[in-house]
């Protein structure tokens, strides 16, 4: 009896000792890297199972460790570290299980950790002002979902090619900007840019933001884009066309309306060589041409009008300190006399005749105008038109072109006084050569006299290097000579009067 008791006690010990020595363990702990919550589709983290055991059971060949998720055991018998790839369906809370290999019922959980896996980010980038003046800066600034998990900012300009874009990285963005805001000085045309970001070390990159555009009015001197009738508003059903003009031998007219949509001409009109014609109920958007060779011309911001009333405005900036009308037009193609004018919303003239004169325009004349008619004529439903920017350019930077105009000029008037100048000194010097000549071709009677006149030359020279305000007048005559027949002798007079600036 004895020894069927002693048979069963040893196997309890033993049993007990093994759970006593496991217990040992301290703790079991799960930890993950990056440390995060947050991950996205293609990034990649790492799990680490950390089992602390007690003597003598530290040896880990001794341990499974096991990761489950949601409950269910998700990696089994792992080693204490693994790296996976996240999916959307990779969300879930997570645990590290430790489990005693020589008995399997001692499992230690360690603490639990909440992760949420989301489809690659796409940032969404605007761009303030959207109708900068010419030279003005330009404000990108990029949003991307949980702006503080340590992102980077990468910031792109839009490159026209002949079926889509390219993106080239901005100058100072190729390392990232820890700001989600960037600067762009001195913008002076149309632009496109997009934004991205990225963390983590390889880089994780977000998607490309939609490309966003800042649009210029002001002629670019590689392409224009010029709009029949020069006009921003047009009633519906009226046709207009777009024509680009430039260095390039192909272009395209794109449209961007509302919620993002950029569209060619051939899906809304007819493009024939570089002009695209609109037949048809037009849509309101911002128009620009762009070549295969990456370039943009000025923009057009052009909207139809389903009523009775359309702003005529100027369809490019105005340069400061020149003037500028504003009129209110019906469908008619009559003037609507009795006007108001809203500038930003606000009435800032109430005219009779029917438009707004500006003398000199100025920044603060900057800003979205609007025209409504007082009196209704009969059949007509509404007298208030659209909105329009109009867009200023400062005088400076209008255009290149006179400046080099005036260089060339005064490079011209300085050719052309060099070259006098080197004819005068070439005829001085042949008729110094001529006199010489004549000299040692007079007699020795003559010679007296020709000597005073050299004398007398000499002088009057030297009088006009010392005073710039004298003149002379020199008369010479000729009287019949001795001597030789092939060489008669010549008799030299000379008058030389001289006078100060005083009249002496």
């Amino acid at each position: 009896m004895r020894m069927g008791l002693t048979l069963v006690c040893v196997p309890g010990l033993f049993l007990m000792n093994i759970l006593l020595y496991c217990g040992h363990a301290q703790e079991t702990s799960l930890s993950i890297d990056p440390n995060r919550s947050t991950f996205f589709t293609g990034e990649s983290v790492t799990f680490t199972c950390d089992v602390r055991m007690g003597e003598p059971f530290n040896n880990p060949k001794l341990w499974d460790c096991s990761i489950i998720r949601n409950g269910h055991k998700f990696l089994s018998n792992t080693l204490n570290k693994i790296s996976i790839s996240l999916t959307p369906e990779y969300s879930g809370e997570y645990q590290c299980v430790a489990t005693c290999k020589i008995v399997s019922l001692i499992r230690i959980e360690s603490n639990t950790i909440s992760i949420t896996v989301s489809d690659k980010p796409k940032p969404v980038l605007t761009v303030s002002p959207l109708w900068p003046s010419p030279g003005d800066s330009v404000t990108l600034t990029c949003r991307v979902e949980h702006p503080s998990a340590g992102w980077r900012f990468f910031w792109y300009q839009v490159v026209p090619k002949l079926e889509s874009y390219s993106y080239e990285l901005l100058p100072g963005s190729s390392t990232g900007t820890e700001e989600d805001s960037f600067i762009v000085h001195g913008q002076t045309h149309t632009a496109g840019y997009v934004c991205r970001a990225g963390r983590g070390d390889p880089l994780f990159y977000s998607s490309y933001s939609e490309p966003q555009f800042i649009w210029s009015g002001d002629f670019h001197p590689a392409a224009s884009l010029t709009v029949s009738p020069p006009r921003m508003q047009f009633f519906s059903k009226e046709s207009l066309s777009l024509s680009c003009e430039g260095n390039s031998t192909e272009w395209r007219v794109r449209r961007f309306i509302k919620y993002d949509h950029l569209a060619y001409c051939s899906s809304w009109g007819t493009m024939t060589g570089s002009t695209c014609s609109i037949n048809s109920n037009g849509i309101s958007g911002v128009y620009w041409c762009e070549s295969e060779t990456g370039q943009f011309s000025n923009a057009a911001n052009i909207t139809v009008q389903s009523g009775d009333v359309i702003l005529v405005s100027s369809v490019h900036p105005v340069t400061e300190g020149h003037s500028v009308t504003l009129s209110c037009r019906l469908r008619t193609e009559k003037v609507l006399y009795n006007v108001d004018f809203y500038k930003n919303g606000k009435l800032i003239s109430n005219d009779a005749s029917g438009e707004l004169f500006i003398s000199e325009v100025t920044k603060s004349d900057e800003g979205f105008y609007k025209c409504e008619g007082r009196d209704s004529p009969q059949g007509f439903r509404s007298l208030t038109s659209p909105e329009s920017w109009l867009s200023l350019k400062s005088a400076t930077t209008s255009s290149p072109v006179p400046v080099l105009l005036i260089v060339g000029l005064v490079c011209g008037v300085s050719l052309i006084i060099l070259l006098l100048l080197v004819l005068y000194c070439y005829r001085k010097s042949k008729d110094s050569r001529l006199v010489r000549s004549q000299s040692t071709n007079q007699s020795p009677a003559t010679d007296h006299v020709t000597n005073q006149v050299e004398t007398q030359n000499n002088a009057y020279a030297s009088l006009i290097h010392g005073d710039s305000c004298l003149y002379e007048t020199i008369r010479g005559s000729e009287e019949p000579g001795h001597g030789n027949n092939n060489e008669p002798e010549e008799s030299v007079y000379s008058n030389v009067t001289m006078g100060t600036a005083a009249g002496q």
